[in-house]
């Protein structure tokens, strides 16, 4: 979400650019990435809506891994939570000059970088606030504080109109709907470690907002 984000602020594309998935995987510098459901021709918002891994990266790929990390950055990742909470860690988020392609392509959906719940959770804060990065709290507070701007209200609220499609028929998460509520947010599937390789079993995530 926020690689895509990142290119609909800097115009690159928008909800309605057409993306060729075809035929369902891609070859990054002799490593393949692969769909778990070849889709064909998206849009960048379907791209979000049935979580295409070939779709976020041909987005990605249009950018720079410098540019991919100070996004990461600018919303918290590879930071240590300023939060009173025992445990809260600062994840994986390596310097960009060390990327290789296929390491910027996998990142782009998730893999090689390691976020913490807290991390994305006020991650995704940047689509609720139309824009601005939340301070993160355990408390509830009457106050209302300011955020950040990390992207501009108008890639905001096309991104949220996007993520809501996720909730919706043809999307990954209709779990997510909640009677009475706008629901929006992605969901993520990562396989996990098993000794110094990747097993048959998996994590799955859904990270979003109402």
């Amino acid at each position: 979400s926020d690689v895509c984000s990142s290119d609909l602020e800097k115009g690159l594309v928008k909800p309605e650019t057409i993306i060729q998935t075809a035929p369902g995987r891609i070859n990054i510098t002799g490593s393949t990435i692969t769909d778990a459901h070849p889709h064909g021709a998206l849009s960048v918002n379907e791209v979000i809506q049935k979580s295409s891994n070939v779709g976020t990266v041909k987005i990605a790929m249009q950018t720079q891994p410098r540019e991919m990390w100070e996004m990461f950055t600018a919303v918290g990742l590879g930071q240590k939570p300023q939060l009173p909470f025992p445990g809260v860690v600062s994840g994986r988020l390596r310097a960009a000059k060390t990327w290789r392609p296929v390491e910027q392509a996998t990142m782009s959906y998730g893999y090689g970088v390691s976020v913490s719940l807290f991390q994305m959770a006020r991650a995704y804060t940047i689509f609720a606030r139309d824009g601005d990065l939340v301070p993160l709290t355990i408390e509830r507070s009457p106050e209302f504080k300011p955020g950040t701007p990390v992207i501009s209200a108008k890639t905001a609220i096309e991104m949220r109109s996007m993520l809501e499609t996720v909730t919706e028929p043809g999307g990954t998460a209709l779990k997510a709907q909640a009677e009475g509520f706008r629901v929006g947010g992605k969901t993520g599937t990562a396989h996990k470690l098993v000794g110094k390789g990747y097993g048959n079993k998996y994590r799955a995530y859904f990270a979003g907002l109402a």
